[in-house]
């Protein structure tokens, strides 16, 4: 589904149903250099189970033209705008690595419209070496290759719904260098971990949560270690879910991260079958 928020084009993949905004909403957020293909598996579950799906091609990601925003927060206020010009009053805010720095975010500068929070793969702060740093804003595509190597915590997972030549790992290397190679105009790469790294508002941003939060961590994630949301646990009084896999969650457990998506946004009295 297409949309203009604030003067741009905006994409956002409805699950393969058409998008109501008299539904409970979930809005899917990605990391960096991603975008929405990466919640394919719960953004369908939950638009075939009486939600409505916007998982979003952040701006200057995907299908979302133009350059990308400039910090988490300018993000975060770049959802609530799609929102409004979606029509809807509220929602759930899914987010994995940088994408769950703008979930919290927004669920803090409009805590009445939201409903949960989830965060996948998430710390505070979210620090980026200066190695990875220097890597990514000179040799980009060598940067991806580290990147992916410390993301799987196995070369060959398995995924949920095995196929012929199916590849997680290869599938987030290949995604990862299409992103970098569309946005002609910045290193796309460098911008999002740039964006991560600065970020120094999460524990204001928690204090200011009102919704019911769950964090869905990898056991074995090198990129955003689940030590490294004990402090953020703590300020939002999260659930935690471990499953057991790297930082690339949705790939390496896709399974294991539906579970804990429909645990924590499906009503009790069935908001979805």
């Amino acid at each position: 589904m297409k949309l203009t928020v604030e003067g741009r084009e905006a994409y956002a993949y409805t699950g393969g149903r058409p998008f109501d905004p008299a539904l409970p909403c979930v809005v899917f957020l990605h990391g960096a250099l991603n975008d929405h293909s990466v919640w394919t598996l719960p953004a369908r579950w939950f638009a075939h189970h009486g939600f409505g799906v916007l998982a979003l091609d952040q701006p200057g990601h995907g299908r979302s033209p133009g350059l990308p925003l400039a910090s988490v927060e300018d993000i975060a206020d770049f959802v609530l705008a799609l929102l409004a010009a979606s029509g809807v009053r509220q929602a759930a805010f899914v987010g994995h690595s940088m994408g769950s720095l703008i979930a919290l975010e927004a669920a803090a500068r409009a805590p009445e419209r939201a409903t949960q929070l989830v965060m996948v793969g998430t710390a505070y702060p979210m620090k980026v070496s200066d190695a990875l740093l220097n890597t990514a804003r000179d040799e980009p595509l060598k940067a991806i290759d580290m990147v992916n190597a410390f993301s799987h915590s196995t070369w060959a997972a398995k995924p949920g719904n095995p196929g012929p030549g199916t590849w997680a790992h290869g599938a987030s290397l290949a995604l990862m260098r299409r992103l970098q190679q569309a946005q002609t105009d910045t290193n796309l790469f460098a911008h999002d971990f740039k964006v991560c790294d600065v970020y120094a508002n999460g524990l204001e941003a928690a204090a200011k949560v009102r919704c019911p939060t769950t964090l869905v961590l990898g056991a074995r994630d090198q990129m955003t270690m689940a030590k490294s949301a004990g402090g953020l646990c703590a300020a939002l009084k999260a659930r935690k879910v471990s499953l057991p896999c790297g930082h690339a969650l949705m790939q390496e457990a896709p399974d294991g991260v539906l579970n804990a998506l429909r645990q924590a946004l499906v009503a009790p009295e069935g908001a979805a079958a």
